[in-house]
């Protein structure tokens, strides 16, 4: 039986290649170039971001208009000019998908879509299938860096409170909340005390955990496999919630899950999202705290505790100490500040 990241790796797969089949042709050499090099779940984003813009290229730039994607060719894109990127950029801040649907992209949605644009016209200009490469002649997206959204130490154990006794909830939250009490401070204690990402949380399987050095092994990006060590909070709320799952049957395929549904399968990621944004409404109105502001609070705290970037980066599993720093820079000016003020030249 295949495990769950295997699952999710081999669905992902079957997406790409049914993608594949509506791109042109010639990219299916482009996405089995960067197999080897790039995560699964990279290339479906590229494949993704790629029809959206050989799509824009068919129905809205004038010297492609009325191609069928599938019959575009590589000599095409020796015809596609700086300009055009820029402009397909510029469409897809606001445009309208083939559902209808109304989609919208910030400077990071643009800037992923470029990166798909640099990585095709890249491959093919290097292996000298085309003429240039306009994708290098278009500037990148200014990405504004945004405030860490992250819970206050009362604002946490406020969360946690509400989680464990149920206050603030209606009589509908009431009633499920009977059922998943303990489940949902597992997971929001687990969250908060580890800093392990959503995706890590709904892949953890029981025989992941070791309380014997208070150990729990997780899936990182990139399929590696670490073990992340927790505190005696994440240690009680864990071992009473398998107290309640070790009486459940979970549905055949979901044995090994730790944390279930109430279909008894594992759970998913947008359900221990909303869970999230249940509990967290009742806390602050102000904030919109995700599973992802749960793992910045947690970064936050580690860091104010030891003002150690690299443990910070290699715990949240940053293979880039500057993503950490990226994100924590505001803290670091904090210290620096400090600094200034504790030494004294004149008592």
């Amino acid at each position: 039986m295949a495990s769950y990241h295997e699952e999710v790796s081999n669905n992902l797969t079957i997406r790409l290649r049914h993608i594949l089949n509506e791109l042109p042709d010639f990219c299916k050499e482009f996405f089995l170039a960067i197999s080897n090099s790039s995560e699964i779940r990279t290339r479906v984003g590229y494949a993704y971001d790629l029809k959206i813009f050989f799509n824009y290229l068919t129905s809205e730039c004038d010297k492609f208009k009325g191609v069928e994607i599938k019959d575009f060719k590589i000599e095409m894109l020796n015809d596609i000019k700086a300009i055009d990127i820029n402009e397909f950029l510029e469409y897809t801040e606001y445009y309208l998908n083939e559902c209808g649907e109304e989609l919208t992209n910030s400077e990071n949605g643009k800037s992923r879509k470029l990166a798909a644009i640099r990585g095709i016209f890249k491959y093919f200009y290097k292996m000298e299938k085309i003429n240039a490469n306009p994708a290098e002649l278009v500037n990148s997206p200014k990405i504004h860096e945004k405030e860490i959204i992250r819970l206050e130490p009362n604002e946490a154990a406020d969360l946690l409170d509400i989680v464990e006794n149920g206050e603030k909830l209606t009589e509908g939250e009431k009633r499920f909340h009977n059922k998943t009490s303990k489940r949902d401070l597992a997971i929001i204690t687990l969250l908060l005390g580890t800093g392990i990402r959503v995706s890590e949380c709904v892949g953890i399987d029981i025989d992941d955990i070791n309380f014997e050095v208070n150990g729990l092994k997780v899936v990182r990006k990139g399929g590696n496999e670490m073990v992340i060590y927790f505190g005696d909070e994440v240690e009680s709320a864990l071992k009473d919630y398998l107290e309640e799952r070790r009486k459940m049957k979970p549905k055949d395929g979901h044995e090994n899950a730790l944390f279930l549904s109430l279909q008894n399968k594992r759970i998913g990621v947008r359900s221990i999202e909303l869970l999230v944004k249940k509990y967290a409404q009742k806390v602050t109105t102000l904030k919109k705290i995700s599973p992802h502001k749960l793992r910045a609070t947690y970064g936050t705290t580690l860091y104010k505790e030891t003002g150690d970037i690299y443990l910070v980066a290699d715990v949240l599993g940053h293979r880039d100490v500057n993503t950490t720093k990226k994100h924590y820079a505001q803290m670091q000016d904090e210290n620096r500040r400090k600094a200034a003020k504790a030494v004294k030249l004149r008592e």
